[in-house]
């Protein structure tokens, strides 16, 4: 077991109103396992990614890490923004890349901001773009890539620091279905080359029947 979470709620509220969002969410991830969280839009799939990945606390419930059974809520913010560079990567549907720095750089800049050394960082990084098959576009900028391109730095950013799991939310979003399956193949790639776990938010059925299991989401809980 990597993560398990359990029990997981989280409502948002606008004045006097309430919204659950989450209503009590378990869900196990296994080492090495690729999972699709599908459903209608504002059913809680992108909350619950975003609580998975620390970026935002849930109300109540628990997230287990690994065969110690940490709960990491109970982490002090330092221990969480530790606990994110060292187990988990992210990917989103815009891919945030710096546009003043190239493709290098940018997959770089993580490592950078961890203190790692910069030779050694340049190295991990040109590995990881020649695996993404940008061998060739290391010193182009982001305004000079496709947007199938700029996905593919954006995975290789997310994974430079060797993460546990890979978090995905709608990383296809923006880019045509053949591109699309181009970058879903870079991901079976890196799950099989690395062992990393893959979690993946989709509205994209063709992308969630790659993955090793699907699971989908309606008013804040699985179905």
């Amino acid at each position: 077991m990597l993560i398990r979470a359990e029990g997981l709620t989280k409502t948002y509220r606008k004045g006097v109103t309430e919204i659950p969002v989450l209503r009590g969410v378990d869900l196990e991830i296994q080492s090495g396992e690729m999972i699709a969280v599908t459903g209608a839009s504002g059913v809680g799939k992108s909350t619950l990614l975003h609580a998975l990945g620390t970026l935002e606390r849930p109300d109540s419930g628990r997230i287990l890490y690994g065969p110690t059974n940490q709960n990491i809520l109970q982490f002090t913010e330092k221990g969480l923004a530790e606990f994110r560079n060292r187990v988990l990567g992210f990917v989103f549907q815009f891919h945030y890349l710096l546009p003043e720095f190239d493709a290098l750089e940018n997959v770089m800049m993580p490592a950078l901001i961890a203190g790692e050394d910069r030779t050694a960082s340049a190295k991990n990084a040109q590995e990881l773009l020649e695996f993404v098959g940008l061998g060739q576009r290391l010193r182009h900028r982001p305004s000079e890539l496709s947007g199938g391109e700029q996905q593919r730095v954006a995975i290789a950013r997310s994974v430079i620091l060797k993460p546990k799991i890979l978090l995905a939310d709608e990383l296809t979003g923006n880019l045509d279905s053949k591109n699309s399956q181009n970058v879903i193949d870079l991901l079976t790639s890196l799950n099989q080359a690395t062992g990393i776990a893959v979690m993946i938010v989709t509205h994209d059925a063709s992308i969630a029947s790659r993955m090793h299991r699907v699971l989908t989401m309606r008013d804040g809980q699985f179905i």
